[in-house]
C-alpha cells in the first residue's frame, strides 16, 4: 500500500542500537516537532492510530462527524462538527491531513490561552473573512446547544423558548465583544475582550465548547 500523504514517520524510528548506525529521522517528523508541542514519540503513537483509523491519510467531513457523534450521543453534533472541521481544515481542501490535525491539537491541548483564542476566533469566523458577524456567532451558538442536547425541536413551544434564550445569549456576548459597536468583531476585539474575561479564560484552559 502506498504511503499516505504527509506520512511523518511510518516505521522509520530513530533507533540507537549498539551494533547499528542510528537511522535518520525523516525531515517531516522534525518539522512536526518544531510546529507542535508534541514529542517525537507522541507523534509516532498518534500517527499509528491515525493511519489505522484513516488509511487514506486524511479525515473527510463525514468521518469527522461520525467521531463527534460518538462523543455526544445525546445531542445533534453534526452542525458543530461541521464548523470544527472547517477550523481544522486550514488549507480548505475539504479533508484534514495528519499535519493539520496535529498542529490544531497541539494548539488546543498545549497552546497558550492566546493561541487557543485565535483558534476559537477562526471557529466563529464561519466565512473566514477575518471578522465575526452576529449571524455567524448565532450559528455557532445554536450548533453548541444542539451538540449538548439543549435545543428542543424547532417550532415547538419549548423550541421557541430555547431560540429566545439563545438570541439573548448571542446579543449579550456580541455586545461584549464588539468593542466599537460597528456590527462586526475583529480578531483584535475578540482577543482584548476575552483576555479580560476570567470566565472565558478559565473555559479555554479547560477546553470548553462555549463562550
Amino acid at each position: 500500500m502506498a504511503t499516505p500523504p504527509e506520512s511523518p514517520v511510518e516505521e522509520h524510528a530513530y533507533e540507537l542500537e549498539p551494533s547499528r548506525t542510528p537511522k535518520p529521522i525523516p525531515v517531516a517528523l522534525e518539522e512536526l516537532c518544531r510546529q507542535t508541542k508534541f514529542s517525537k514519540q507522541e507523534i509516532r503513537v498518534m500517527y499509528r492510530g491515525f493511519k489505522t483509523e484513516c488509511p487514506e491519510g486524511v479525515v473527510h467531513e463525514e468521518s469527522f462527524k461520525d467521531i463527534y457523534a460518538k462523543f455526544f450521543p445525546h445531542g445533534n453534533s453534526a452542525l458543530y462538527a461541521h464548523y470544527v472541521f472547517k477550523a481544522f481544515d486550514v488549507n480548505c481542501s475539504g479533508a484534514i491531513s495528519f499535519r493539520e490535525l496535529l498542529v490544531t491539537l497541539s494548539t488546543l491541548l498545549r497552546g497558550s490561552v492566546y493561541e487557543r483564542l485565535r483558534w476559537a476566533f477562526r471557529l466563529y469566523d464561519v466565512d473566514g473573512d477575518g471578522a465575526i458577524t452576529r449571524q455567524e456567532l448565532a450559528e455557532v451558538v445554536v450548533a453548541v446547544h444542539e451538540l449538548l442536547g439543549r435545543r428542543a425541536p424547532p417550532g415547538s413551544p419549548a423550541g421557541r423558548l430555547d431560540d429566545a434564550k439563545a438570541n439573548e445569549q448571542v446579543d449579550r456576548v456580541f455586545r461584549k465583544l464588539d468593542l466599537n459597536q460597528d456590527g462586526v468583531i475583529t480578531i483584535e476585539e475578540f482577543l482584548e475582550s476575552c483576555l479580560k474575561d476570567d470566565v472565558i479564560t478559565r473555559s479555554l484552559q479547560m477546553f470548553d465548547t462555549g463562550l
